[in-house]
């Protein structure tokens, strides 16, 4: 049988791991809560640690914790934000829905390794208490939101930001590379008048640029913290000054823009800024389906398909067909794409069961936007580099593809009128020959108007034609 050690809490003694720094409402939280295997996100455990080792600095200098005590929680507290104790969140992510139980598993673990700093034993709560000390001039309610949004604009800024640049980049180097290659666009999936690959592409790489700019935006309402305002907004129970001085200190920390809630009442009662940056992040996945949608079609093989693109090969694409190859990484892309888009929904849902001062689903809501945060990120990286950066066209199949599709008769309105064009368009593909045919011998234009009807590079840039 392991060894454990006796931990307690107001509600009395609890047997826990010996090994282990969480303690005894980390204990009942696991025995409560045994629903998945989702635990907290590694940047939010993180965030965690800064806010209790911001808190901890701020207790010490108004003179609420001994300095000894203060610095032993501060070093505790920045080993979990760097990752050391990750292991030792174990709270399942469905519990209770302010994170209390989450702020407490911190709370312990911090107070077990300054314990342990202060070479004292794991439990000694007259010398080092999870509550009294470590979550001093603090609530669940206003430290849980504080850590749910500084993780997501870190994540945001440092993963996110940084990968849709990668991918509008990847495709605007393409986009110039296949400026001149020529093919039919494509409209309700049947041919069109013709377009150049660099303007197609020139459209997905606007996609990822304007996916940064709807997240930037919304970082303005997730940097606004609650932190401060203790139970329900008031800042019961600590210091008028706590919050804002709190907030310098996780700016100093983490280098971001930070401020105190503008109304710490609706910065508790409400999650609409992660709402809000859940349909951001929505939005950009319905681009990036629509576009990885778009990539296999392109890519489709020529034999049976489109085939004006060539994606990297990348692997065997069937377990019982050689040879062939599957357009794999923009296939990765839409299901991600889908787990984002189910992920809002979640988000959504939560943000509507605020109850009064509290919204009580926090920490199904924080898993939701960090994971989405993070599968967004790397899966556009991972469609830059692994699909984008080497697209090739198959400039000849574009080119026929191009002079074949029916709507090059558009060009032809101007100079004949709507329902001639029609009626040598329909001739044409009556007898299974070329439109160039039939406007010479029956459209009484030369071919050398011809040509300049039909130029499809004019035509592609919107000129050409009977203008």
């Amino acid at each position: 049988m392991a060894a454990t050690r006796i931990e307690r809490d107001s509600m009395g003694e609890v047997a826990v791991p010996a090994a282990a720094y969480w303690g005894a409402q980390t204990a009942r939280a696991l025995a409560n809560f045994r629903i998945s295997t989702l635990r907290l996100p590694a940047p939010l455990i993180a965030a965690l640690g800064r806010v209790k080792a911001a808190a901890a600095r701020v207790n010490r200098a108004l003179g609420e914790l001994d300095p000894g005590i203060a610095d032993a929680i501060e070093r505790a507290a920045l080993e979990v934000a760097a990752g050391r104790f990750d292991g030792e969140f174990v709270v399942d992510v469905f519990q209770t829905g302010s994170g209390t139980s989450s702020n407490m598993n911190a709370n312990e673990v911090i107070a077990n390794r300054a314990l342990e700093i202060l070479g004292r034993p794991r439990g000694d709560r007259a010398t080092i208490h999870p509550n009294d000390h470590v979550n001093r001039g603090q609530s669940s309610n206003d430290v849980f939101p504080t850590a749910i949004h500084l993780a997501a604009y870190e994540r945001i800024t440092v993963a996110l930001v940084p990968a849709l640049e990668r991918l509008a980049a990847a495709f605007e180097e393409r986009a110039a590379a296949t400026a001149d290659v020529v093919k039919p666009g494509r409209t309700h999936l049947q041919g069109a008048v013709p377009i150049t690959l660099g303007d197609e592409l020139s459209g997905y790489a606007a996609v990822a640029r304007q996916g940064i700019a709807r997240v930037s935006d919304a970082l303005a309402r997730l940097g606004e913290v609650p932190i401060g305002g203790t139970a329900v907004g008031t800042g019961l129970g600590t210091s008028p000054r706590f919050g804002a001085l709190v907030l310098d200190e996780l700016v100093r920390l983490t280098g971001l823009p930070l401020q105190v809630a503008r109304n710490r009442f609706e910065a508790m009662q409400n999650r609409d800024a992660v709402v809000e940056a859940s349909g951001m992040l929505r939005t950009i996945a319905v681009g990036l389906m629509k576009i990885a949608n778009d990539l296999r079609l392109l890519a489709s093989d020529a034999r049976t398909g489109i085939g004006e693109l060539v994606l990297p090969a990348l692997q065997p694409g069937s377990s019982i067909m050689p040879g062939k190859v599957n357009p794999v990484i923009p296939e990765a892309m839409t299901q991600v794409a889908a787990l984002v888009i189910g992920h809002d929904t979640t988000i959504t849902v939560a943000g509507l069961n605020g109850s009064l001062e509290l919204n009580v689903m926090m920490p199904v809501m924080a898993h939701a936007l960090l994971e989405s945060i993070e599968v967004l990120a790397n899966g556009a990286t991972v469609l830059a580099d692994r699909c984008v950066a080497g697209l090739v066209p198959d400039a000849a199949r574009c080119r026929l593809l191009a002079e074949r599709s029916p709507a090059l008769v558009t060009a032809l309105v101007p100079r004949l009128g709507y329902d001639r064009a029609a009626e040598l368009f329909r001739a044409a593909v009556a007898r299974d020959v070329p439109l160039r045919e039939v406007l010479i011998a029956e459209g009484g234009i030369d071919a050398a108007e011809v040509d300049r009807l039909l130029d499809l590079h004019a035509l592609a840039r919107g000129g050409g034609g009977g203008n």
